[in-house]
């Protein structure tokens, strides 16, 4: 797996061994971030369930200014913090605004409420999606709405619809059932 993209692109990114993560491919990887094209520039991003950290990497390459990598398993940590480093070395540019955090995806906040993601990438491991979901989206919603028009980017198998209350899909991204996708969200509008 390698940066698809960017300032750093072809930097490899390591993966732990087995199973523990399943890693973005790089065409889906490609696909979301020609959707998102000009937003990246200057970004602060959250990357939850963040494995290797290939999403935040990706933007980071792509003109994000920094952010957030929220990753539980151990091993996948210790990794990301190397492929935060390779791709540093690679950019030429320090780790300042870049943290790491080891632990839940699902607690709240990950994040400084004053600095709100324009960018929120969300990859959980497919068999507790159902359960992380919603709770993922319910905690977002407050968080993003004091930031302009922000993206979550959420990957899901293709067989797989979620409907968020409070967001609104933009684009479904990959070949469908059986195949990982990526769903882009907005915030509804609030009523006036």
């Amino acid at each position: 797996m390698r940066i698809s993209g960017g300032q750093a692109r072809g930097i490899h990114l390591a993966v732990p061994k087995g199973d523990a993560v399943r890693p973005a491919t790089d065409g889906l990887r490609q696909a979301v971030f020609s959707s998102l094209g000009d937003r990246m520039e200057g970004a602060w991003f959250l990357d939850l369930f963040a494995g290797s950290g290939s999403y935040g990497l990706e933007a980071l390459s792509r003109g994000a200014a920094g952010g957030m990598w929220v990753e539980r398993n151990r091993a996948a940590f210790e990794l990301l913090r190397r492929n935060i480093a390779s791709v540093c070395v690679s950019m030429e540019r320090d780790e300042e605004g870049l943290m790491v955090r080891c632990g839940d995806a699902t607690s709240a906040p990950w994040i400084d409420p004053e600095r709100p993601p324009a960018l929120v990438f969300v990859d959980p491991p497919y068999p507790i999606l159902d359960k992380v979901a919603p709770r993922i989206f319910r905690a977002l919603k407050g968080l993003l709405r004091r930031r302009d028009d922000p993206r979550v980017v959420f990957e899901m198998p293709g067989e797989v619809a979620l409907a968020p209350r409070g967001f609104e899909l933009v684009k479904r991204l990959g070949k469908g059932a059986g195949q990982p996708t990526a769903a882009i969200y907005r915030l509804e509008p609030l009523p006036r």
